[in-house]
Formats: structure tokens, C-alpha cells, sequence
């Protein structure tokens, strides 16, 4: 039984996540984790998937074959190790969205995520995009993390000031309620 990561990269076109999803039910996958997005014109999507029987990546690459001629797209297989599938919450922390809005710049991203590496937060999403007008960019980045339990938060917001006055940019911290299943 083999677990497998699989990377779906090309030109974004209506029918890529049905011609993806159809390839593994006809090999018998299950689709155990997904997620895709659109970047600047590119479909990307990354799946875990399981297979009762197969184990190797030879076994399951040549099927995305077909879909890489017709459809133009990058698909990578990965076999993974069973210790590297977490079918839990591996991560025990406290969730929160951080949004961050501001003039289109560099070092966004590096100095918001370096504050929370630093405090050992754990991001669990994120999602960035430049809105607005060529004239008036505004850069949009939303965050979901999992803050530590005992991570001072005064400190990471006086951090967060000084990021808000250094870049010129709105930064919210807020706690999401969660949803045990």
C-alpha cells in the first residue's frame, strides 16, 4: 500500500481537476488531502493520494502521460513514507488568521514570516495576490497559522509595529474558532 504526493502545475484552463481526479479513480487512488489555486494564469494543485496496492512512483507516473501531451501540464509523483502522512493534527497550537495589506512591495512575506519562525508558529496556509489598479497595487496576504501555546503575543505584535511602520502596511492577528470532527 503506497502513499503518493502529486504536484499539478500548467496554463490554468477549465477541466484540469477533472482530468486529474478521473486519471486516479481509474487507477484506484483515493484522494486523501487536496488543495489548488490559480497564480498569475497557472493552475496549481497538490494532492496526497493512496493506493491499496500500488507502491511504486513507476507504477503511477505513465498514467498522468495522456494529460501531460493533451493538457500541457507538469505532474510530478512522489512516493511518500507512511511516516511522513499525518492523518492528524501533528501541530498543537492555538489558530489564527494574519492578514497583511499594503503598497506592493518586496520583503512582505520574508519579514512578516520570519517573525513567526522565530517564535516557532506554524503556517498552515497562505495566500497572497496584488489587487487594485496598475497605478494603486495594493499587496494582499492572508495567512492561517497554529501559534504555540506560551508565545507571547505582545511581543509579536510589538514586532508586527514595527513591520507595520517599516513597510507601510495593515497587519491583523485574530484567533479562529475551530471545528472538531
Amino acid at each position: 500500500m503506497g502513499h503518493f504526493s502529486v504536484s499539478v502545475v500548467g496554463k490554468d484552463r477549465p477541466g484540469i481537476v477533472a482530468e486529474v481526479s478521473r486519471i486516479l479513480f481509474e487507477q484506484g487512488c483515493n484522494i486523501e488531502d487536496s488543495t489548488c489555486t490559480i497564480l498569475s494564469g497557472q493552475f496549481a494543485m497538490i494532492l496526497v493520494i493512496h493506493h491499496p496496492k500500488i507502491t511504486t512512483v513507476a507504477e503511477l507516473d505513465p498514467a498522468f502521460d495522456g494529460a501531460r501531451e493533451r493538457m500541457r501540464l507538469i505532474v510530478t509523483v512522489h512516493a511518500l513514507k507512511e511516516e511522513e502522512v499525518a492523518h492528524e493534527k501533528t501541530f498543537l497550537g492555538r489558530p489564527h488568521i494574519i492578514s497583511v495589506y499594503g503598497a506592493d512591495r518586496p520583503g512582505i512575506v520574508y519579514m512578516v514570516t520570519r517573525e513567526l519562525a522565530q517564535r516557532k508558529v506554524n503556517i498552515t496556509d497562505l495566500n497572497t495576490q496584488v489587487v487594485g489598479s496598475k497605478e494603486r497595487p495594493v499587496y494582499v496576504m492572508v495567512l492561517e497559522v497554529d501559534i504555540p501555546e506560551g508565545t507571547d503575543m505582545k511581543e509579536l505584535e510589538k514586532e508586527f509595529d514595527r513591520i507595520r511602520k517599516e513597510l507601510s502596511v495593515s497587519i491583523t492577528v485574530r484567533p479562529i474558532e475551530t471545528l472538531e470532527l
